[in-house]
């Protein structure tokens, strides 16, 4: 087991959805100092990402900071490839320079494998075809490629979506279902209302990446899946949230959705082998905590 008491951890994206809540639970004990990217700093920039991981003399790196927007990715790709790719090639190009680095966890994404009918295990090809799926495919393979050919510890996670409190990008699902039902507003769903994907608890996220890194010399030079089982196509969901809350979301379908993938699911039983870990929230344990956590926000 890696030693993660009293070290120097970066984490990157620590000011967003995922990053913040890792961040949280990283400092709970006050043992370990972590380094978030602000909204000022550049992963883009290798001199920057040598410069900080080398000034705060970084034991370990959770890559999480990416564009992670679909829609944003479509109308603006350049962004979205120097972001996703670069940044991810400049993290670990900056690890592999310094001797201090004891891990690095890469946060790949299920995009990463394309469009595919059957569920989706860690032996499949990574084959993104639209600018966000070829931006993590290609992040995911920069990852492998430093494990590969520079033996530096890295481990990828390819998570299904995650939800939870504090993600404010209200066009994603599970947030625009919420404000739907709060604003008694009609949530306009951009797909056909059939697409289906796994879904996953922010806290299960977090505490994968950080199990994951605890036993880097059980994980390093792999990629690991991650999900909580619960898989719904749109319309599914939008049901399934109003069942458990007992409060309705009204719903337009506008089936205007450009570079979605149809059908995704995750296999997670190479984590679970590897190191025992599997999800402990389902929906019908985590909607409502998330729920009133954007009636605060919303009210």
């Amino acid at each position: 087991m890696e030693n993660m008491v009293n070290r120097n951890i970066l984490v990157t994206g620590g000011n967003g959805f995922i990053g913040s809540h890792l961040v949280a639970e990283l400092q709970k004990d006050n043992e370990v100092v972590f380094f978030p990217f602000g909204r000022d700093e550049d992963i883009k920039s290798y001199s920057k990402v040598l410069n900080l991981v080398t000034r705060y003399e970084v034991d370990f790196i959770f890559h999480l900071a990416a564009q992670t927007i679909v829609g944003t990715a479509y109308h603006n790709p350049l962004e979205t490839l120097a972001t996703n790719i670069m940044g991810t090639a400049n993290i670990l190009e900056a690890a592999r320079h310094y001797p201090k680095i004891k891990g690095v966890l890469v946060a790949s994404s299920d995009k990463a494998y394309g469009k595919m009918r059957d569920k989706y295990t860690e032996d499949n090809s990574l084959k993104g075809d639209h600018p966000y799926d070829v931006s993590k495919s290609c992040a995911d393979l920069i990852a492998q490629t430093y494990y590969n050919t520079y033996q530096l510890p890295v481990v990828i996670t390819r998570s299904a979506n995650t939800y939870g409190a504090g993600d404010i990008h209200f066009n994603r699902l599970i947030p625009g279902i919420f404000k739907a039902i709060i604003k008694n507003e009609t949530l306009k769903i951009r797909s056909d209302g059939t697409f289906t994907r796994d879904y996953i608890y922010v806290k299960d996220v977090v505490d994968a990446d950080i199990a994951l890194m605890e036993n880097m010399m059980k994980t390093r030079g792999e990629a690991f899946n991650l999900s909580s089982g619960d898989h719904y196509s749109v319309l599914e969901l939008v049901e399934k949230i109003g069942e458990i809350l007992g409060k309705e979301a009204k719903c337009e379908i506008l089936n205007t959705a450009k570079n979605e993938i149809p059908f995704q699911s995750l296999s997670c039983e190479k984590i679970k082998k590897a190191i025992g870990w599997q999800a402990k929230y389902s929906l019908e344990k985590a909607i409502p905590e998330t729920f009133n956590w954007y009636l605060d926000y919303l009210k």
